[in-house]
């Protein structure tokens, strides 16, 4: 099995969830996501990551290792520093 690009990772994220911003980047096992969504509003950080699960499916754990992120909403992602 191929191993999945960061673009594959994005490709399944942004089906499975409206975002408007998302940055994926990774090595083929370990991916690191900026993702910003209003459907993260209101919800904890728990919620957020659960979210991003489901739009990955059965792949966290089989195709894909590792994943951290940073799921925001708009306003936070406005807010938030600059790397």
């Amino acid at each position: 099995m191929a191993r999945p690009t960061a673009q594959d990772v994005r490709d399944h994220i942004a089906a499975g969830l409206d975002c408007t911003h998302l940055e994926v980047d990774g090595d083929g096992e370990h991916f690191f996501a900026t993702i910003v969504s209003s459907g993260f509003a209101g919800r904890s950080r728990v919620q957020r990551h659960q979210m991003v699960y489901a739009a990955l499916g059965g792949r966290m754990g089989g195709e894909i290792h590792a994943l951290s992120m940073r799921a925001l909403t708009p306003e936070e992602f406005a807010q938030a520093p600059r790397d």
